[in-house]
């Protein structure tokens, strides 16, 4: 009888054993299956997802300052590359002219002028206050009651004759670190300035030769560039005229004049200009508008 009991159980407990492994096993197989089939989903990790997340291929930075347009190098190139044909075609354009200039100012040549800034008590009050030019900030109707030989003075008669403004400058918007995008904004409003203590005139002549001077004083690539490869379309007079007075006199002046990016204009409006002059080394050209008119004069003379 006892026998017979304890192989009753061994019957029992060894089919209990083998359905309880074939329902371990068929839930594992279960869930591989589901696994396979991609029915099965497990939370991501933050790393996973990250991982996971498609990227554009050409993702454009955040811009660094209000304003600023971020470009990849082949967009640059391609800036540099239409902007300086358009230049060349069409120099009134100043569209092309802006793109030219922030192409080319490379980080390199802003960090020479940012350093040269560093080095000079006005330099480096300019970088702390980051002033911008504007007909308000300038306050030209008051600069009209200046003295008569005062830069402000000056500067004011000039803008009048020339008939451009200081709200026409565009600003600075592919240049990457904001304070080199500074120091070009800077040498930007600063060139009325330029024109006014030289008295070259807003002609193609008076911007090639003025160029030149700044290439000799900043060492902007734009600048060099356009009195290098700006002469060839011009009539030959004017080419010659260049090469005989303007340039010698834009090399000679460029190299010793003290450098104009550290000069605090707003600052000396009062002072005389002749003085200024004196103060920066610069000899004033002979006046530009007085020499075009005397060769058209002679020309009407022999012909």
């Amino acid at each position: 009888m006892l026998i017979v009991q304890q192989a009753q159980k061994r019957s029992f407990i060894i089919p209990s054993i083998i359905s309880s492994g074939l329902s371990y096993l068929s839930k594992d197989i279960r869930l591989a299956d589901k696994m396979e089939d991609g029915e099965l989903h497990f939370p991501k990790t933050e790393f996973e997802k990250s991982q996971n997340k498609s990227k554009p291929l050409f993702q454009r930075p955040e811009p660094n300052y209000p304003g600023h347009v971020p470009l990849y190098n082949f967009e640059k190139l391609l800036m540099f590359l239409g902007s300086s044909i358009g230049a060349f075609v069409n120099p009134t354009n100043n569209n092309f002219i802006v793109s030219l200039g922030e192409s080319t100012a490379f980080p390199w040549v802003l960090n020479r002028l940012r350093t040269q800034m560093l080095n000079d008590p006005n330099g480096r009050q300019i970088l702390k206050e980051r002033p911008h030019m504007t007909s308000k900030s300038l306050n030209l109707d008051e600069l009209k009651n200046y003295p008569d030989n005062s830069l402000g003075k000056s500067y004011f008669l000039w803008l009048e004759r020339e008939g451009v403004s200081p709200d026409t400058r565009v600003p600075v918007k592919y240049i990457t670190d904001p304070e080199l995008a500074f120091v070009f904004q800077r040498y930007r409003e600063c060139h009325d300035f330029y024109h006014t203590i030289t008295g070259l005139p807003i002609v193609r002549e008076g911007e090639i030769a003025l160029k030149l001077f700044e290439f000799m004083n900043l060492g902007i690539p734009m600048t060099g560039l356009g009195a290098l490869f700006a002469p060839i379309p011009i009539k030959s007079s004017q080419r010659r005229r260049l090469l005989s007075v303007y340039y010698p006199w834009a090399i000679k002046n460029g190299t010793i004049c003290k450098p104009l990016i550290n000069v605090y204009w707003e600052k000396i409006m009062k002072k005389d200009i002749d003085v200024l002059r004196s103060e920066l080394g610069i000899e004033k050209p002979p006046d530009m508008r007085e020499l075009r008119k005397k060769a058209k004069l002679k020309k009407k003379q022999v012909g």
